[in-house]
């Protein structure tokens, strides 16, 4: 659906666009509820299509956390006085079809895994970048609960991403080569 431009070429808002940080914030909360809640659907995808069982680990750890990140973020609604509600990320979307696209391009075995830690560091960046933009709107609110709620699912976030970069060096990228 094409957006609505001005004559200058600015995007017209929509009728309900946030005109408040808070509002704002609480958009994204929504899109990250969405994103955490569909790669738990799709890291046993992955899981499955793995063949390191160091990778397979890791996804399923990840898949245990994500469920928790789940549920922090229905905390963070609750915080807020706001039922949890889910609105669809296009960002999210988009990087689990390149996931399921990459995984259809490459055969079973090493250069898939290395394709499956690729796709899944493009999913960590993205929720490094949500999670910390929303935990700076979070401190600035004065939002605390919210704060530490997303604050805990970001160190999470980041130690796996240390944890499939360390498994891609040091094996999974040396058996694809």
């Amino acid at each position: 659906m094409a957006k609505k431009q001005t004559k200058t070429g600015k995007i017209a808002p929509k009728a309900d666009a946030a005109d408040q940080l808070k509002d704002f914030m609480v958009d994204g909360l929504k899109d990250l509820y969405w994103a955490e809640k569909a790669l738990v659907k799709n890291l046993p995808k992955m899981a499955k299509n793995a063949t390191s069982k160091k990778l397979i680990d890791a996804l399923n750890t990840h898949l245990a956390e994500t469920k928790e990140q789940v549920k922090r973020l229905e905390g963070a609604f609750k915080a807020l006085k706001l039922k949890p509600e889910a609105v669809k990320c296009d960002a999210m979307d988009g990087l689990l079809k390149e996931a399921e696209g990459i995984m259809e391009e490459t055969e079973p075995g090493a250069v898939r895994d290395a394709a499956i830690i690729a796709a899944s560091q493009k999913v960590e960046h993205y929720e490094i970048a949500s999670y910390g933009t929303l935990a700076t709107y979070a401190k600035l609110l004065g939002e605390k609960e919210v704060l530490n709620l997303l604050l805990e699912t970001l160190k999470e976030e980041k130690n796996c991403d240390k944890d499939l970069t360390k498994l891609a060096k040091s094996e999974i990228n040396f058996k694809a080569k």
